[in-house]
């Protein structure tokens, strides 16, 4: 199943809930979204154990960044940062009550990976794990393959050419999804981590690997999205979801699209993870995510299936007139609006 481009660029996005008349129905919908989705990407393989080494720690007075590599499946490792607010991060062996909420902060598009996200020298309006971690979050900032301290040898950043030279029949997209499953592993295994109130937050890479995440890993508990939505529909370059020179996530859309269809719309893949808390922001002047109006059109559906889900007060939905940025009045309510549904 899936849609002809041309028929979504005529008459707009598909409904969530057309045809839908109970939750037994939806329930039916949602696992045959997850289906496609998961035959778009391809299987999770089984996770491995959790095992981590810290590389480094640097005291930055409120808490302890700790460098570390954490292993994830196929033999690979997932080079990150862990931000741990005092005075937890100076009692490893602290009582049950000092357990704190958790989120995974997933970088953007950017060389030095985690870095922009958890540390000073990150750019300006993108260092939301270190500011999470202000707010008394525990945080934990991956790398992404090829950023980081994950670019491949002989490569540079964002190239995935090497991943599909080892994985032609995978997809980028679910590498970075079992990645940050792994991350969570690693979270619940930490004594001073609340198992059951894990976030994930992102802008732009990952504002979407945040969302992906939430529907694929029922263990996060609340969701924000910045500048990370769009739909196929109305979208000036489709083929950004295919295969590229640099940075190829589902290469069998590249074949969907020379066929003119496209196997789901994103706003489905979004509900996979209903009615976990949900965040979202996008800006009408994003340069790379122009297409605002189909935008808002998708994300007004999803705020429909929440309300059939009773679940409502779980959505919001914020359109500006600002470019593809995560401004700080706009950080603060996604801040303020994991901490109702995290520590609380």
């Amino acid at each position: 199943m899936g849609y002809r481009l041309a028929s979504l660029n005529e008459n707009g996005i598909p409904g969530l809930l057309d045809g839908i008349t109970d939750r037994a129905a939806w329930e039916a919908k949602k696992q045959a979204i997850r289906k496609r989705w998961l035959t778009a990407i391809g299987e999770l393989p089984e996770r491995v154990p959790v095992r981590y080494a810290v590389l480094s720690e640097t005291d930055e007075g409120d808490h302890v960044r700790r460098h570390i590599r954490y292993d994830t499946v196929h033999g690979d490792e997932v080079t990150a940062y862990l931000l741990v607010p005092k005075p937890v991060a100076a009692s490893p062996d602290c009582p049950a009550t000092a357990k704190l909420p958790a989120v995974l902060a997933l970088h953007p598009t950017v060389d030095s990976g985690k870095d922009d996200t958890a540390t000073e020298s990150g750019r300006e309006n993108r260092r939301y794990g270190l500011e999470l971690a202000r707010r008394g979050h525990v945080v934990l900032v991956p790398d992404a393959i090829t950023a980081g301290e994950r670019v491949y040898p002989g490569a540079q950043p964002y190239q995935t050419a090497p991943f599909y030279e080892r994985f032609p029949d995978w997809t980028a997209v679910a590498k970075m999804a079992v990645d940050h499953m792994q991350g969570v592993d690693l979270l619940c295994s930490l004594e001073f981590v609340d198992a059951g109130r894990i976030g994930a937050i992102g802008h732009s890479l990952g504002g979407y690997n945040a969302y992906f995440l939430a529907g694929l890993d029922d263990r996060i508990r609340a969701v924000v999205s910045s500048c990370g939505f769009c739909t196929f529909t109305g979208d000036p370059q489709p083929g950004r979801w295919g295969r590229r020179d640099w940075f190829s996530h589902i290469p069998s859309v590249t074949d969907d699209l020379e066929r003119g269809f496209v196997p789901f719309e994103f706003h489905e893949i979004a509900a996979l993870a209903a009615p976990v808390p949900f965040f979202n922001w996008s800006g009408q002047a994003d340069s790379i995510f122009p297409h605002w109006r189909p935008i808002a059109e998708a994300m007004n559906d999803l705020y429909g299936l929440y309300k059939f889900l009773d679940a409502d007060d779980r959505f919001v939905s914020l359109i500006g007139t600002c470019g593809h940025d995560f401004p700080e009045y706009i950080r603060r309510a996604a801040y303020d609006f994991l901490d109702r549904w995290l520590k609380t």
